[in-house]
């Protein structure tokens, strides 16, 4: 994915608008034959900008419960303990979030079910308007790396994942908090 930074947001803290934000998904399930595209709902976090941008930050977390394909069997088998575990881990983070010197990833660590492994989101959008901005992000997720081994083979490893959020300025004013 190419980075397309329209307007680079003003430095400061923002914070993620859950209403206006989400995370959707593309895996393969039935050995890989069929496509399944889902949802997860960011449930609050955080983006601080810095000078420089490597002083960046960003937190955020997703409601594990939220998991959603549409189909309410495959649904509860996600959001089980054979998968999710949604009922004892109910937080999907990723926290430490720092931008790269190209300003095209952020790294960070992604915790699923208490397993916390590094990860490199891509940049692909960014655009801001002065006190808000909107950014989206890519990443492939291995599931196995985070200990959701149940059904190798016949539901998928990899997950394909496109955040999009909008950032609005936060209540610590106009100074970045790296």
């Amino acid at each position: 994915m190419h980075t397309e930074i329209t307007q680079a947001p003003p430095l400061g803290h923002y914070e993620i608008d859950a209403s206006q934000s989400r995370v959707t998904f593309r895996t393969r399930h039935m050995f890989g034959l069929g496509p399944v595209r889902g949802t997860f709902v960011i449930r609050s976090g955080s983006v601080d900008i810095a000078e420089p941008l490597t002083g960046s930050a960003v937190h955020a977390e997703i409601d594990t419960a939220s998991f959603s394909t549409g189909n309410e069997q495959r649904d509860q088998s996600v959001l089980s303990a054979r998968f999710l575990d949604a009922a004892r881990f109910g937080v999907i983070s990723f926290r430490d979030g720092h931008v790269g010197a190209d300003g095209k990833a952020i790294r960070g660590t992604l915790t699923v079910r208490d397993v916390a492994r590094p990860v490199s989101l891509s940049i692909g959008e960014l655009a801001a308007d002065g006190q808000s901005f909107t950014a989206t992000a890519t990443v492939r997720v291995d599931r196995t790396e985070f200990g959701v081994t149940a059904m190798r083979g016949l539901a998928g490893r990899y997950l394909d994942l496109t955040i999009e959020v909008r950032c609005t300025r936060g209540s610590r004013g106009g100074t970045a908090h790296a």
